[in-house]
């Protein structure tokens, strides 16, 4: 009687999901951490598989055929590919956009190089002023920039022709010939864009290491010679990435010669200035009969980019060796 008195109560069973509970929750939380950051980065693959890859496989699949926006299509392998080598217009184009892209980027990086390292100064005050200024010719409209830069290059009443007309040359016609046209749309080009080139490039300069200046001081180099020895090889990375930007947007040049031409997309009366993104427009969208052959142009672009690109890269690793 006593023994079963001081016997205590036997303790309740543990509810039959406890010990599943935290297996639960570490599954759960494995299962977040593995899965979880594809989530996050899902938005950027969705957006560009809707308005970037399906696109060009649409281009694609359009550039093989007889495309007729207003009819039917019939399939002709690639016949508008080997139309491109026989079109005068396509190589007038060209020409157009290669004399362009050069006259632009080479100054426009040039001066780039020369204006990011005077901003890296360390002398040099008012520094995040002269950064905003600089940049400011970015974030104004393209369209203004083109209609200024259309005033400036007036014929008869342009300050460019009344500039030259002081030290006694001719009047320009500007956008009646092709070196003339070039220069002045590759001017627009490259007011718009030093900045910005000056502004990630500078951000290189300032990811070098400062002991290799300051070693390179007490050895005797000079300024210039630190620039050349130190800053440029090991702002190659940095370069090759400003290449690339510059020969893309070269490649798909439309709006600033379009404005420049008052929206006349052959580009002057005889397709002075008419660059691949414009002959584009035109075969595809303008002439809604030949939009496979203007797909076929899209096409053209890319792989000029995409050679253009991979010229680069070798010759900066290249260079590098």
């Amino acid at each position: 009687m006593s023994l079963s008195a001081t016997t205590a109560p036997p303790s309740p069973a543990p509810p039959p999901d406890a010990g599943s509970r935290p297996r639960r929750g570490l599954r759960l939380n494995r299962l977040d951490l593995k899965y979880s950051p594809y989530l996050y980065i899902a938005p950027f693959f969705l957006i560009f598989g809707a308005f970037g890859l399906y696109p060009m496989l649409r281009t694609a699949w359009m550039s093989l055929h007889d495309w007729d926006m207003i009819g039917d299509h019939s399939f002709i392998g690639i016949d508008n590919y080997t139309r491109l080598f026989s079109d005068d217009y396509f190589w007038n184009a060209l020409v157009n956009t290669f004399g362009i892209f050069a006259l632009s980027t080479i100054p426009q990086l040039l001066l780039a190089l020369f204006l990011a390292n005077l901003l890296n100064r360390t002398f040099l005050r008012a520094k995040t002023f002269f950064r905003m200024a600089i940049f400011m010719p970015n974030v104004v409209s393209v369209a203004a920039v083109a209609i200024v830069f259309g005033m400036l290059y007036q014929r008869e009443f342009g300050l460019f022709n009344w500039l030259l007309g002081l030290v006694g040359v001719d009047q320009v016609d500007w956008d009646g010939q092709r070196w003339s046209s070039w220069t002045a749309i590759a001017s627009m080009v490259n007011w718009r864009w030093i900045g910005y080139n000056t502004l990630i490039l500078l951000a290189g300069m300032q990811a070098i290491p400062k002991d290799l200046y300051e070693a390179a001081a007490i050895d005797g180099a000079g300024q210039w010679r630190q620039f050349w020895r130190i800053t440029v090889p090991m702002l190659k990375p940095t370069l090759l990435f400003v290449v690339i930007l510059s020969t893309i947007g070269g490649m798909q040049l439309f709006t600033e010669p379009l404005l420049f031409a008052n929206g006349n997309i052959i580009g002057g009366n005889q397709r002075e200035f008419q660059t691949l993104a414009m002959y584009m427009y035109e075969m595809g969208i303008e002439n809604l009969n030949t939009a496979g052959y203007g797909a076929a142009v899209a096409w053209a672009i890319f792989m000029i980019i995409v050679l253009l690109s991979l010229l680069n890269f070798l010759l900066v690793r290249r260079t590098a060796k």
